[in-house]
């Protein structure tokens, strides 16, 4: 059994137009809502959370509703088309009443402004568990950890897209010094982009019958599943597993809780601890996205020889100590050098250790009419944990020292570790092929 490598990249475009989007989001969004309606950063923050509060309900809650869909299109296809169709209209309304009110304000088009914005939201919110339990769908279980790789190196280039596309066309030439910079251009760009990605993925992938060929291997292999069916015909868990589930879980929320403390508040603190200014910070950042993405696939591999519970706690134990070793340096150093990026790369590997393998365990605890849900759980546990840390690290470096973020996010990473000693079950590995089995996988 191999991985079908090809259809597993076009499966994940639609996280490539998902990640596109928020990159976006998250980097044009502030700007606007500061630079053009002048509110506070308290006011900015708070409907720049919004996206987190409303995924706590809306991803179980979509990822649910597609486990129940029966469509000629699939399960999950008609959330992935209409929730990226109603997306791209609404994206492109933002930069013209951002524009309109800079040309004359009202308290109307700032109304609209957020009213539209909250509407994009939900449209977003619609599809991500389906984008996601796509990949499981079509997937056999024992692959997962390997296809999870290619889908968050696809997330990783739809990022990276935005990126290089924002860096051409808003160079620091044209938006230092300008009153107000018009984003339309930038927002028709990457609209254009989710929708020719997730229009691939429309014509290339045949949900239906992918998925039926799927269904027909795990019934060929009932060991892979860990799910059982009450008198009703419902799945229902065994209580050891419902305990690894909830085990489970508990490790994404602290993991996320620690991880995501450092990267919302690194460049504030090495400004502060270091002197540092915002290009040494994001270099850091940049670095160990870059070491994630070159190791997904070698981790994915890895996992699917070795366990993805084992790849995971590794993972675990690499990334409490790296942040250990960065309160450290931060201390030590005045500027930011090699030894600094060394440690962010290897932040990197640790990471996509711990990311690659966490939702293919999840969605091994269930038969596959269960996936888009136990998809939303994934998302709920690591939402909460995004919407938790800012408000927790930051109020603790106020309150105590700024120092105390790298200790902050190596103790939370590591009571990871201590929950994931309890969760028994939702791993795979292949077993290594034999005789002519080992020829399988050779290039044609």
């Amino acid at each position: 059994m191999k991985l079908n490598y090809t259809r597993t990249f076009i499966v994940g475009l639609a996280f490539l137009s998902i990640c596109a989007f928020w990159q976006m989001y998250d980097n044009v969004i502030p700007l606007i809502l500061t630079n053009t309606f002048h509110l506070n950063e308290t006011y900015s923050g708070m409907i720049m959370a919004a996206d987190n509060l409303l995924a706590l309900f809306m991803l179980p809650l979509f990822g649910s509703l597609s486990d129940k869909t029966n469509t000629p299109l699939g399960k999950r296809m008609p959330f992935i088309v209409f929730g990226t169709g109603a997306a791209v209209i609404l994206m492109n309304l933002l930069p013209f009443i951002d524009n309109s009110y800079y040309a004359e304000a009202s308290q109307f088009k700032l109304i609209s402004f957020i009213v539209v914005l909250g509407m994009l939201l939900v449209a977003m919110g619609t599809y991500r568990s389906p984008a996601v339990a796509l990949m499981p769908d079509v997937t056999p279980k024992p692959l997962r950890s390997k296809a999870n790789a290619v889908i968050n190196l696809m997330g990783a280039v739809g990022g990276i897209i935005y990126l290089a596309v924002a860096a051409v066309l808003y160079p620091n030439s044209k938006t230092i010094g300008q009153p107000h910079v018009n984003y339309q251009i930038l927002f028709v760009v990457v609209s254009a982009i989710m929708f020719v990605a997730v229009g691939l993925l429309f014509l290339f992938v045949k949900e239906p019958k992918l998925v039926e060929e799927n269904r027909a291997l795990e019934e060929e292999h009932p060991e892979w599943n860990l799910a059982e069916e009450d008198e009703s015909g419902n799945e229902k868990l065994p209580d050891d597993v419902k305990r690894s589930l909830a085990f489970l879980l508990a490790s994404i929320a602290l993991w996320f809780i620690g991880y995501n403390g450092v990267t919302t508040w690194f460049t504030t603190y090495v400004s502060v601890v270091m002197g540092q200014g915002l290009g040494g910070a994001s270099t850091c950042l940049l670095v160990a996205t870059a070491g994630a993405i070159l190791s997904y696939i070698p981790i994915g591999n890895f996992a699917s020889k070795y366990g993805r519970r084992k790849t995971i706690m590794g993972g675990i134990i690499l990334l409490s100590v790296m942040f250990a070793i960065g309160f450290v340096l931060t201390n030590i150093f005045k500027s930011i050098n090699i030894i600094m990026y060394i440690s962010f790369a290897l932040v990197g590997v640790a990471w996509a250790a711990i990311n690659v393998n966490s939702l293919p365990m999840v969605v091994e605890m269930c038969k596959g009419s269960d996936i888009g849900k136990f998809t939303g759980y994934y998302y709920t546990a690591s939402m909460a944990a995004q919407i938790v840390t800012p408000i927790l690290a930051g109020t603790l470096m106020r309150l105590i020292s700024y120092k105390i973020l790298f200790i902050y996010s190596a103790f939370f990473v590591l009571m990871s570790f201590v929950t994931m000693t309890q969760v028994k079950h939702g791993d795979q590995k292949v077993e290594a092929k034999k005789g002519l089995e080992a020829f399988e996988d050779m290039p044609d």
